[in-house]
């Protein structure tokens, strides 16, 4: 296995190849400033917090052409098509990539193809590629489509996703049709991304301060939601100083299959005797129907945020003076299933349960026992500019959650997971939520200008996710804590529209060894992850 000296070595050349690309950008030819249209305010705030510019003033007949700036126009409206000619009546498209560059030191017992273990690897994954088309035809209602494709690998992501890379599906993450009912409320409906919890698990994915989220922060993530959006309904406004959001949607079914559709998967059987007797470990409940409601408050006590689309912005790179305090919940009944460790059944009931498949839930002999999923959080944001001549800035966020998702359950994934096989802990994944606690706090500083030139902006972050989960515990009973590590750079070619990030995570591997008993960690390794993200949003 090579060192970990390998993979500072590769990040460096990974940072530098990057570097050649973009350090050095020539100042182009002074051309007329292209004419931008004047849009009313508040029509058309952008996913990355950018507002669109107000329209040039023309210059006065016979005078001087304006001498153009030698920094680039701010992105603004981008992609818009006005069909009316005051701007109020618009058509928007956004689109973005992000793609990784990564080198991963593998948890214990990955493959990389069937049959071929794998320690480490060098590979390249298409993170998110995404589009939005928006549009306001009258004041009051919006509309807006949200599509793309996500974690596509060569291993893993495709049509099927946990065994395949290959032709990913390109699925809806949001249709919504939105009605604004006064200033202080608007109400809207379909797949929609108002979540409740945190203001982490509403985050725009192209602003993010850090290379990408925790992961945690979407708790429920592609279990009872589709990719973190649910079918439903939704209000949202701003009240003074208080902005809300609360939602009411439907629980998607888990289709869980194999193992946990049945009383028996919620066991261990016996091999000898073959009696089952109950784990006590809660999992999603394949015949979970109810609602899943959920809400999110903050109170802005300095400048207000944009709240038109439900994106929050991770970073605001010094152009806004922002402090939040916020706290949400999220509640679904009945939503994970259990069996007590004193609940045995016979051989034969044992036969019997796992041939009646989703029926042996309703078995009374098999004691199986729901639980509701309740979480709730509060959190803290500011983002503040430090020094206007120097355009230095400061960003931090900091939230705590406290998960009840049931006796012991433990949930493992990793983003754009690049190991094979059907164990959750291959590849990168970690302990991704379960019932506990967890804290998770970043901050980021944005340098001074022409640090490296003119055209790049440098900012340099870490963070730290701290989890407490009843369910990961060793062979002694004794918990195993999850620490998390991340630090990195982001460096600024145009802003969030065009940017590099070199990332570096120490992740714990909680993989049971080979050849030992039982499925409790009987140590806990740290393992390198180095990625560079390119990303290029429109």
């Amino acid at each position: 296995m090579r060192t970990p000296r390998y993979a500072l070595a590769l990040s460096g050349l990974m940072l530098a190849s990057a570097g050649a690309a973009f350090g050095q950008v020539p100042t182009p030819p002074p051309t007329p400033p292209a004419e931008t249209p004047t849009v009313p305010a508040g029509t058309n705030p952008l996913p990355s917090g950018q507002q669109t510019p107000s329209a040039p003033v023309a210059p006065a007949a016979g005078s001087a052409a304006t001498p153009v700036p030698t920094e680039s126009v701010p992105y603004g409206a981008g992609m818009k098509i006005n069909i009316s000619p005051d701007g109020s009546k618009y058509l928007r498209f956004l689109t973005w990539h992000q793609v990784w560059s990564r080198y991963t030191q593998n948890n214990t017992g990955t493959l990389r193809a069937p049959g071929k273990p794998q320690a480490e690897q060098v590979d390249f994954a298409l993170r998110r590629s995404r589009m939005i088309v928006l549009a306001q035809l009258n004041p009051r209602f919006l509309v807006y489509t949200h599509i793309g494709i996500n974690n596509q690998t060569a291993v893993s992501g495709g049509v099927a996703p946990a065994t395949d890379g290959k032709k990913p599906q390109l699925f809806v993450h949001e249709a919504v049709v939105e009605y604004k009912v006064n200033k202080y409320m608007s109400l809207g409906a379909g797949m929609h991304y108002q979540n409740g919890l945190s203001r982490m698990t509403r985050a725009s994915t192209v602003n993010f301060l850090t290379m990408d989220a925790p992961l945690t922060n979407w708790p429920t993530i592609e279990a009872i939601d589709q990719f973190v959006r649910g079918i439903g309904v939704y209000a949202k406004g701003r009240v003074s100083k208080l902005d809300y959001a609360f939602s009411v949607n439907e629980s998607f079914l888990t289709n869980q299959a194999g193992p946990f559709s049945t009383a028996v998967g919620l066991g261990v059987t016996n091999a000898t005797s073959g009696e089952n007797r109950g784990r006590n470990v809660a999992e999603y409940n394949p015949q979970g129907t109810n609602h899943v409601y959920q809400g999110y408050l903050a109170w802005e006590f300095l400048e207000q945020e944009s709240n038109l689309l439900p994106f929050n912005v991770g970073t605001y790179l010094g152009t806004k003076r922002v402090f939040n305090l916020g706290g949400g919940f999220f509640y679904n009944a009945d939503g994970m299933v259990s069996r007590p460790t004193d609940n045995v059944l016979t051989a034969a009931q044992t036969a019997a349960a796992a041939s009646a498949g989703f029926s042996s839930f309703n078995n009374a002999a098999n004691q199986v026992q729901t639980h509701d999923i309740g979480l709730w959080s509060l959190d803290a944001f500011f983002d503040t500019p430090i020094n206007k001549e120097s355009g230095t800035a400061f960003t931090a966020y900091a939230v705590y959650y406290n998960y009840d998702m049931g006796p012991n359950h433990v949930r493992f994934i990793g983003a754009s997971n690049p190991g094979y096989g059907t164990d959750a802990r291959r590849g990168n994944a970690v302990p991704h939520s379960g019932t506990g606690q967890v804290g998770y706090v970043q901050a980021g500083f944005l340098l001074p200008k022409n640090l490296l030139g003119p055209k790049l902006r440098v900012q340099p972050y870490a963070s730290h996710l701290l989890a407490s989960y009843e369910g990961l515990r060793d062979a002694s009973g004794e918990k195993k804590g999850v620490n998390i590590f991340d630090a990195g750079a982001n460096f600024y070619v145009d802003g969030h529209n065009a940017k590099f990030t070199i990332n570096y995570r120490a992740r714990p591997d909680f993989t049971v060894p080979a050849g030992t008993a039982g499925t409790a960690p009987t140590d806990v390794k740290y393992r390198p992850e180095i990625t560079l993200q390119t990303q290029v949003f429109l």
